[in-house]
């Protein structure tokens, strides 16, 4: 199968989960035989920031403006077996306009963000997307799963069809590995700034971090504002490259999922760090939300505070043994049903078994 990928990017993890999603999963999909070509805008911040330059998995071809790009990568569409354009694509309506008008078909959009695209549709303030456009693909390929699909995406807004398409891991590169004494803390949380993820942050961990002095904590991620009010023991680094990945959610004692309002509401929509977290062995704390059992089982495989003081207790009362007992089985559920090679095979029986109309 020749398979043609318009994404926001694959070339930088800076400041995005999508690069390391794309990577997991287009890797095991060319494994399975595939042929990719990835196309991505040149991103002046990301063009400073690329960790995977020559992708050997993929043909990654980086452009400068769409309209340059457009006759090429339309008429490579048109000879491919299948096309996605993903979220957050630069010159996204434009993008998916040429390829409609050109009869691309079967045309899939697989929506990394679909809470966050859905309450900008609402609006019609979604910059990669149009709400007229929703109707145009054969299937919505979702990241967010559980009743939003039908209820949201389809009865809505219009989606043909709309399929759970969720996050992995390449466990090969993310498990546990020796402790790094320079990222050891007691709960560490990986994520790029977000003002309607912040109050989570601060009650599952900076207001621990003020209440434990003696504690050690840990956040990795950019764009934070320069005013930050960080506790003293608070330690935070701008940006942690793929492959110190793995070491980082090895070394602390426990690591924070914390998840953005509109997901929260969604539900049944886990990041992809919240995989790569558990595939590494972390014992995992995490906020609420609908379906989260649906993926880790709540007090076996992960914690599920609802407290600054709950967080505390953990930290302070949970003896070791019981600890790394959830990390184990954390790993052991994503090696049994999200592993990169589980959704490429998903992938290849979604875009495989859509018929061109």
């Amino acid at each position: 199968m020749k398979l043609v990928v318009f994404g926001l990017t694959i070339s930088s993890s800076w400041g995005n989960g999508h690069a390391t999603t794309y990577r997991a999963l287009l890797r095991a999909f060319r494994e399975r035989g595939h042929e990719i070509t990835f196309y991505e805008w040149d991103a002046p911040w990301y063009s400073g920031n690329r960790d995977m330059a020559r992708p050997g998995f993929v043909d990654l071809k980086l452009y400068e403006e769409w309209n340059a790009v457009a006759p090429r990568a339309v008429a490579e569409a048109k000879e491919a077996d299948a096309v996605i354009v993903g979220s957050y694509v630069k010159d996204g309506p434009r993008v998916i306009d040429a390829l409609a008008e050109a009869g691309v078909d079967p045309l899939f959009f697989y929506d990394i963000d679909t809470p966050v695209t859905v309450a900008a549709l609402r609006t019609d303030s979604a910059e990669y997307l149009r709400p007229d456009q929703v109707p145009l693909f054969t299937r919505y390929l979702s990241f967010t799963g559980g009743p939003f699909l039908h209820e949201v995406l389809e009865r809505e807004l219009g989606a043909r069809e709309a399929r759970p398409l969720y996050c992995s891991v390449d466990v090969d590169r993310y498990q546990p590995t020796e402790i790094d004494p320079l990222l050891v803390s007691d709960l560490a949380y990986m994520g790029t700034y977000a003002p309607d993820r912040q109050p989570v942050l601060e009650r599952y961990l900076l207001e621990p971090a003020r209440r434990m002095p003696e504690r050690k904590f840990y956040v990795a991620g950019p764009q934070y504002p320069a005013d930050t009010a960080w506790p003293a023991n608070v330690l935070h680094n701008p940006h942690l490259p793929p492959s110190l990945h793995p070491v980082f959610y090895s070394s602390a004692r426990w690591q924070l999922n914390a998840t953005r309002a509109d997901m929260v509401a969604a539900g049944w929509s886990p990041s992809v760090r919240l995989f790569e977290a558990a595939a590494c062995g972390a014992a995992i704390i995490s906020d609420r939300w609908p379906g989260i059992d649906h993926f880790l089982t709540p007090g076996k495989e992960i914690l599920l505070p609802s407290t600054t003081q709950e967080v505390v207790q953990i930290l302070a009362d949970t003896h070791d043994d019981d600890r790394r007992a959830i990390g184990l089985a954390a790993r052991a559920r994503i090696v049994a049903e999200h592993t990169a090679e589980h959704r490429a095979e998903e992938l290849e029986s979604l875009v495989g078994t859509a018929a061109p109309v």
